[in-house]
């Protein structure tokens, strides 16, 4: 018996050596073209895997955690054979020129894994070898090792009931009525809110840069039935709402200092309380609402959001921290909004362009959705070769003069130079970016893709409609805007040196 064991875990190490003998040397000798053929049919499986998982309540947070990391590997991949598909579009006037683009790794900024960053002019040679070749196959390689383990977790995931609303598909997603790349930490939050714990007093700290999608990701948690369910109600706060909130008050005193979210009328008396700040937390603000918070219902929980990470000695379990996306997720966002379908083969061109003109607008959900829409709306080469044009000349313009870029400056309410497709001799500037409640709020008419466009635009002060999100909780991003004549200009510039000397 004992050697049958031996022979059979023999053959089991021999074959599993010979397994990953012949996987390292396919990734090292394998051609462009044979890595390229291996990871269409991959990709395909993967966003099958994650899009039949989107759709459905995964309470596992290993299973989120596989999930993620599938997802991630997914966006790379999609990436990487973008890159190569579209140089193959335009490698033909790249040979005859015979140079090397100096955007050469320097489209976009991955991690040290992932830096593949082809230029629209890349010389063959250089992507079929070389770093190119490398980067496709680590990348190839690694979504190969994450949809094999994939399979227990597709078994797994039939268990899990499937949610009400759409799936995130390329049709939804480009519709933009989704939340995207947000799946994981939706997921840990309704988790948090529905854990019987022992706590008076449940605090879940979620802290993210400006614009990130804090208030969208809680605000379609404040949607789930099964929060809706389970809380007697929903009460949000700002800064100025906890002013009013007295430490000798109680729970029907709370919740008129807020804004009701929900109300089911049960008697079980849990409350939601959803907290938004900009900073800090006053910590004489804070003792007063645990002080009223520690009476409630037990179960009631509390989420705080904010930009300042140092709300999170405030939770008392492990903050969701909202990055920026990646580059590579948000050029999955970027085409999905562009072009529609991945893929298809009569936009290779447009799809060359897509990526140049994601790379430079720093992972923003307002510009991607402004921008591809614009490009959307206008299917010519000639127009989005223009566009990323300005695009460029936008982003360069405010790295020299202000030493950033110019979304960093919007997300400051500082200045920007807005650009137009028709050239004019004076500068439109927008002053300041605010959201507002779309039902609350009269919203300008003019719209910033009238304005990109060249469409005629009002003398003086005015508000343009910069982005309106169709997802709750459907804020309007609007824009204070003005013109300033060349002369002006010429006015401000010289101002400008004399200080500095």
């Amino acid at each position: 018996m004992e050697v049958l064991v031996s022979a059979v875990l023999g053959d089991v190490i021999s074959k599993s050596i010979s397994f990953f003998v012949d996987r390292y040397h396919r990734q090292k000798t394998g051609s462009a073209g044979e890595s390229l053929e291996r990871l269409r049919p991959l990709l395909l499986r993967a966003q099958a895997i994650v899009e039949e998982a989107e759709r459905r309540h995964i309470t596992n947070q290993a299973m989120l955690r596989q999930l993620d990391t599938l997802r991630h590997g997914m966006y790379g991949g999609c990436y990487m054979l973008d890159t190569f598909t579209c140089r193959g579009h335009a490698e033909g006037d790249a040979m005859a020129k015979d140079e090397v683009s100096h955007d050469w790794f320097a489209l976009c900024r991955f991690r040290p894994a992932k830096r593949l960053c082809l230029a629209a002019r890349t010389p063959k040679k250089m992507v079929s070898g070389g770093r190119g070749l490398n980067e496709l196959r680590e990348v190839l390689c690694g979504l190969e090792i994450i949809v094999a383990d994939m399979e227990e977790f597709v078994l797994f995931l039939k268990s899990y009931p499937p949610m009400c609303r759409q799936p995130s598909s390329s049709s939804y997603l480009s519709s933009g009525m989704c939340m995207f790349g947000r799946h994981t930490e939706y997921e840990r939050i309704v988790s948090f809110l529905l854990q019987i714990g022992t706590a008076n007093l449940s605090v879940l700290p979620i802290v993210g840069p400006v614009r990130v999608g804090k208030s969208t990701l809680v605000e379609h948690v404040c949607y789930d039935k099964r929060v809706r369910s389970y809380f007697s109600s929903i009460v949000f706060f700002t800064e100025d709402d906890l002013q009013c909130v007295k430490a000798d008050g109680n729970a029907l005193q709370l919740q008129e200092s807020g804004v009701i979210k929900h109300r089911n009328g049960e008697s079980h008396g849990r409350l939601l309380i959803i907290i938004e700040l900009i900073g800090d937390f006053e910590e004489e603000i804070w003792r007063r609402l645990c002080s009223l918070l520690s009476h409630m219902a037990h179960g009631s929980k509390v989420i705080v959001t904010s930009r300042s990470e140092k709300i999170m000695q405030f939770g008392t379990t492990q903050a969701v921290k909202l990055n920026v996306l990646s580059q590579e997720a948000y050029w999955y966002l970027f085409k999905m909004i562009a072009l529609g379908s991945a893929g298809r083969e009569d936009y290779r061109e447009l799809s060359s362009i897509a990526m140049e003109i994601a790379a430079e607008l720093n992972a923003s959900f307002p510009n991607a959705s402004i921008i591809g829409t614009l490009l959307r709306d206008n299917l010519d080469v000639r127009f989005w070769r223009k566009v990323l044009e300005h695009v460029r000349e936008f982003r360069d313009k405010h790295l020299l003069i202000f030493g950033e870029h110019p979304v960093d400056l919007v997300k400051k309410d500082q200045p920007v130079y807005l650009w137009r497709m028709t050239g004019s001799s004076e500068a439109l500037i927008a002053h300041r970016c605010y959201q507002v409640c779309s039902p609350q709020h009269k919203i300008p008419k003019l719209t910033m893709h009238d304005i990109l466009c060249g469409r005629p635009i009002p003398r003086g002060n005015f508000e343009v409609l910069a982005w309106k999100s169709q997802i709750p909780p459907y804020y309007s991003y609007l824009m204070s805007c003005s013109i300033m004549t060349s002369r002006h200009m010429v006015l401000k510039k010289k101002r400008s040196r004399l200080q500095s000397i």
